[in-house]
């Protein structure tokens, strides 16, 4: 489980928050995606790193979107952290190294959940910079993520490790349906883009 929903900050691209409701949550993930991605070389490998753990229903939002990535063509990216092989505090570290073993220069997007205000709950947001895995409940662990994307799951600031056990699990599921169909989308127009304009004649 992520840091707390962050404090807006000047950067290139201002980070986006935005209920799972909206009726253009799709289009809106997929354009904001398209511009970080449009900022890094195109021939660096994606990875996404899927946090959290199936063992709390507001810290799983990570792995049911690593799952729900699998289920996708991935020759467009690379994954790590599902339902059945989570990425969390004690593996953490490993997968990194193994990330920066295998690939050269990756592209890394991290995805957790994280607490937040009560009328951010249910929000999804996109930012620029890495994720600090942990911090909302207290764990010094990597960052992680070149950009990141996170899921708000509940309340912050009062008992934790509670409050994350007592998280529905529909919000959970309804945000990482949202995160997963549209990462997938905005990878797949980035990657195909680019293809597309190496073709030769």
């Amino acid at each position: 489980m992520s840091q707390l929903e962050p404090i807006p900050t000047v950067q290139e691209i201002p980070y986006l928050k935005i209920p799972h409701a909206e009726p253009d949550i799709h289009s809106a993930l997929i354009h904001r995606l398209l511009l970080h991605f449009s900022q890094t070389a195109s021939h660096r490998p994606i990875v996404v790193i899927c946090i959290g753990t199936d063992r709390s229903t507001g810290d799983c939002l990570g792995p049911l979107v690593g799952t729900a990535l699998s289920k996708f063509d991935h020759s467009f990216f690379h994954l790590y952290g599902t339902l059945e092989q989570p990425v969390h505090a004690m593996n953490l570290q490993e997968t990194l190294s193994q990330v920066h073993q295998k690939f050269e220069d990756p592209f890394i997007i991290g995805i957790d959940a994280c607490l937040g205000q009560s009328s951010s709950v249910g929000c999804i947001q996109i930012v620029q910079g890495p994720l600090r895995p942990g911090a909302g409940v207290n764990k010094e662990l990597p960052p992680v993520g070149d950009i990141h994307l996170t899921g708000i799951v509940n309340v912050g600031g009062f008992m934790e490790y509670f409050v994350l056990q007592n998280t529905r699990l529909s919000l959970v599921m309804r945000l990482s349906d949202i995160i997963a169909s549209s990462l997938y989308s905005a990878i797949k127009e980035w990657k195909r883009g680019f293809t597309t304009l190496v073709q030769p004649d």
